[in-house]
């Protein structure tokens, strides 16, 4: 376990100076015991002989000042090393996480990122030092004992050391439990969170329905769930903690027993004995303190355990000599088939052309595939079947980095930082000048949302944007698309919930974001006003394209895309009767 941490930290020199003082500190501790046996033979004589004692008072008061020397420098050391093992662990994980395909980051492995960043690396790095540190004490000083004990008599040292076999093995079996536990424990608590968070987002719906007090009965499910799985926890280490503790009591009372036998039988003089008594106890107490750092060094594997499966999450393939120069910004789909995660495809040989200087709407039901054109276009994914090209060149032989720089990508839900309307936009080109910024928001339409707000362009938007209407979040991202400059936008739906003049204002920018020859829109879309700007049209159906061509084309064909848009009509023109 401990080769296995060590493994994890780009830097482990800090481990190996941090528990190397902590074995030497061990060592020093049974060796200073050890000078008992020449001090209270000269001292418990019928005349005590202080000429004989000096020297080994003197080295006792030498080791001693040392030993405490090094104490005050271990416990700064180690602090420190937790600190810096933090950094360097989050660094790592933060390294790696920018070589994971996009389309790895869904809700529940972004909570779980950032549960490993924070709380995991915050955890791990200091177990080491609260618990790694005390558990090499409590082998090491043990082991030192034996080693002095075994010098003054062999009988009682072979017993010591016999005892730290099955003590050993009963501690790695507790090791393994409590990893496992902790396994189990992680499993209910994590439901248990969501399940309370679900508790308070919906507090309105149970108070309206009477279940204020008593919760759904999800959360209720959750809670037996975790107090079963703690019981049985605590019913797999119970035998654990009593056997080590009936170990630890058997070799003490044996030390004891053999102890007095031999002082009966004349074997020992009065120093010796004495001498044997305090190794004795001082032999007992670190293995039994031991029980509790095992379990927290199971701890420490579970969260191991934990960021090595983050860090075994294979990156995104890239060439030796990756393309950084993307000559054109079409958008070509070959015969692309694709399942998320080996499952059944969700596209079956897709081929689509998407020309510079146009805009391609992708149509279809539910289900049928859009998202993933788009996701793929922007390589999130790797194709399972056939070619994904922009510029004429197979996303897998570009450098992702060159990619995504000539991208752009508007999403349904569009995610804002917590800061100012302003610091948003700047996000695509930190460094735009203002005549540029100027620029974009009016192609976004996003001057009419700011030149409303008491703050204008200093207005801060809130956690996720949640101070913004949904409109003037799809503006802004609009307006980053813009700044950014990129060659390529993809846009995912971006009008679908929108009020009508939200949705006029999106279906104009994504208009005028056509309008630069050199630039690509692929957008999925519904909205007849976002339709209307398209230059061709895609259907998608089941995963394959039925139907491709002008909008005005496949109106008159009367084939998918006439059929859902005449759906779409007649659903606008829904009302709720207030009649009686």
């Amino acid at each position: 376990m401990i080769r296995r941490v060590y493994r994890l930290w780009p830097d482990p020199t800090l481990l190996g100076r941090l528990w190397l003082l902590t074995a030497v500190l061990a060592v020093l501790q049974g060796l200073l015991l050890g000078l008992l046996v020449p001090i209270l033979r000269a001292l418990l004589r019928p005349e005590p002989d202080l000429a004989a004692a000096a020297p080994w008072l003197i080295a006792g008061g030498v080791g001693v000042l040392g030993y405490g020397a090094l104490s005050l420098l271990a416990t700064p050391i180690g602090l420190d090393a937790c600190v810096r093992l933090a950094i360097q662990l989050r660094h790592r994980l933060m390294d790696h996480a920018t070589t994971l395909p996009l389309g790895w980051f869904t809700a529940e492995r972004r909570g779980e990122l950032v549960h490993t960043v924070t709380a995991v690396t915050h955890h791990l790095a200091g177990l080491p030092f609260t618990v790694g540190a005390p558990a090499i004490t409590g082998v090491l000083v043990p082991l030192t004992v034996s080693g002095v004990v075994f010098t003054l008599d062999w009988r009682l040292g072979l017993l010591l050391l016999a005892f730290v076999a099955p003590a050993l093995l009963t501690l790695r079996r507790l090791r393994r439990v409590t990893a496992e536990v902790s396994v189990d424990m992680e499993i209910a608590g994590k439901e248990v969170v969501r399940r309370i968070l679900e508790y308070g987002q919906a507090q309105p719906v149970l108070r309206a329905s009477g279940h204020a007090g008593t919760g759904t009965p999800r959360m209720r499910a959750a809670l037996l769930d975790h107090e079963r799985r703690s019981r049985r926890g605590l019913v797999r280490m119970l035998p654990i903690e009593l056997g080590f503790n009936a170990l630890v009591a058997g070799v003490f009372v044996a030390s004891l027993v053999l102890i007095v036998v031999c002082l009966l039988g004349g074997a020992h003089p009065i120093a010796d004995t004495v001498v044997l008594l305090v190794l004795a106890v001082r032999y007992a107490e670190p293995l039994a303190g031991l029980y509790g750092h095992c379990a927290g060094l199971g701890a420490m594997d579970y969260l191991a355990g934990q960021v090595e499966d983050v860090l075994a999450t294979p990156g995104l393939p890239t060439r030796p000599d990756p393309v950084r120069r993307i000559p054109g910004a079409g958008i070509t789909f070959d015969r692309v088939s694709f399942g998320y995660g080996g499952s059944r495809p969700v596209l079956r040989q897709v081929s689509l052309h998407c020309r510079p200087g146009t805009t391609t709407a992708l149509v279809g039901p539910s289900g049928a595939g859009k998202t993933s054109v788009i996701r793929l276009a922007a390589r999130f994914f790797d194709v399972d079947d056939g070619r994904v090209l922009v510029g004429g060149m197979d996303v897998r032989d570009l450098d992702p980095d060159a990619l995504l720089e000539e991208i752009a990508i508007v999403f349904q839900d569009v995610y804002l930082f917590d800061t100012t309307i302003e610091d948003n936009v700047r996000l695509a080109r930190p460094h735009a000048t203002a005549a540029e910024l100027d620029a974009a928001t009016r192609a976004a339409r996003l001057d009419e949302v700011i030149g409303r707000l008491p703050d204008g362009w200093q207005t801060r938007v809130g956690e996720a944007g949640a101070q913004l209407s949904g409109g003037e979040r799809q503006r802004v991202s609009i307006a980053r698309a813009f700044l950014k400059q990129a060659r390529i936008v993809l846009i995912d739906e971006a009008a679908s919930a929108l009020d009508p003049e939200n949705e006029r204002a999106v279906a104009d920018a994504i208009g005028e974001l056509a309008r630069d020859p050199d630039r690509s829109v692929l957008v999925v879309a519904h909205r007849p006003a976002t339709l209307a700007a398209a230059d061709q049209v895609v259907v998608l159906d089941a995963g394959r394209v039925v139907e491709s061509g002008a909008p005005s084309e496949l109106r008159a064909a009367g084939g998918v895309f006439s059929r859902l848009h005449d759906q779409y009509d007649r659903a606008r023109g829904w009302r709720i009767s207030t009649r009686a």
